[in-house]
């Protein structure tokens, strides 16, 4: 019928079933009017049928289910979850579970309360798995004796030498509230810094107050963006010695470090919605707390507050 060119109306009246179920039926994916092949479909019905009468993994072994649904509660990722369990049961071999199998695990349950936080401990926090573009909106300022990436020390790229940092500014809903944060581009420790403000004056003294916390010869470098609120760095630099380098405008990528982790907090402060003059020191640093005790798979798996222990005593 599809080769005389019937409608799909037809072909369900002919078949007893809606224009609607013939349209996607025909419509799958690789298929189409000209390329639908009944043989084709029958066999994808039926590995489709095969694959949902499996037993979920996560729901025949207990221990494993709780093992997982414990570190998703603590906002570990999928991966870090796989690889750390791995390390926890060297020789059993029924922990082990891959990270697609626990994303299918979230993804396939119905709508409810286990959904909800389930969905709710991942870092996007999608219903649905999908990509979404984003544009990067630069805070182009004229800044006084702006030292470029450019010129920063060869050591910081390599980041064998601990002591390098990246900084940035989440801001809040309506652009109204903001929150420090920055980033050691060796042990990937972050630091969470409440603001008041966003004006320079008030965001470098909070700045230089948090490095200052920090033993001498782990505070070398900063790299930041292009932003006002970094006008003061002279004065910065004077009060801790750390010297601030600005990335090219609209370049986030050259403070990558900085990015992806900002990406990590804005699973608990959702950006367009938090209101950071709302939000406790309590809260930030808790958010703080649970980033830096994660393990992390650039890190070999040891948690950013372990490697950065490791820098200070070493």
């Amino acid at each position: 019928m599809l080769a005389r060119e019937t409608s799909f109306r037809e072909i369900g009246r002919h078949l007893n079933r809606s224009a609607s179920t013939i349209s996607r039926e025909v419509s799958q994916p690789l298929f189409g009017r000209i390329n639908y092949r009944a043989v084709v479909a029958d066999k994808r019905a039926k590995r489709k049928r095969r694959k949902q009468g499996r037993k979920i993994k996560l729901d025949s072994n207990l221990k494993l289910r709780r093992y997982v649904l414990e570190r998703l509660s603590l906002y570990w990722s999928p991966r870090q979850i796989a690889e750390k369990m791995k390390m926890d049961y060297p020789d059993d071999k029924s922990m082990r579970i891959a990270p697609e199998t626990i994303y299918s695990y979230i993804y396939i349950q119905p709508k409810g309360e286990l959904k909800r936080r389930l969905v709710a401990a991942l870092r996007r926090q999608h219903k649905y798995r999908y990509r979404k573009n984003r544009k990067h909106k630069g805070r182009l300022m004229n800044i006084p004796a702006l030292v470029s990436i450019d010129e920063r020390p060869r050591e910081v790229e390599d980041r064998i030498i601990p002591g390098h940092w990246e900084g940035d500014l989440l801001m809040g809903k309506f652009r109204q509230s903001s929150l420090g944060s920055l980033v050691e581009r060796t042990s990937r420790k972050l630091i969470l810094i409440p603001l008041k403000s966003s004006d320079h004056i008030t965001v470098t003294r909070a700045f230089s107050g948090e490095m200052n916390k920090i033993p001498e010869d782990l505070r070398r470098t900063m790299t930041y963006d292009r932003g006002g609120e970094m006008s003061s760095h002279q004065w910065l630099t004077q009060k801790t010695k750390v010297k601030v380098y600005f990335a090219h405008s609209k370049s986030p990528w050259e403070r990558g470090t900085n990015e992806n982790t900002n990406g990590l907090v804005r699973q608990f402060f959702p950006k367009k919605i938090t209101d950071f003059s709302k939000v406790t020191k309590r809260e930030i640093k808790r958010a703080e707390r649970l980033i830096n005790q994660r393990p992390r798979k650039v890190l070999n798996w040891m948690t950013p507050e372990e490697k950065f222990q490791e820098l200070v005593l070493r």
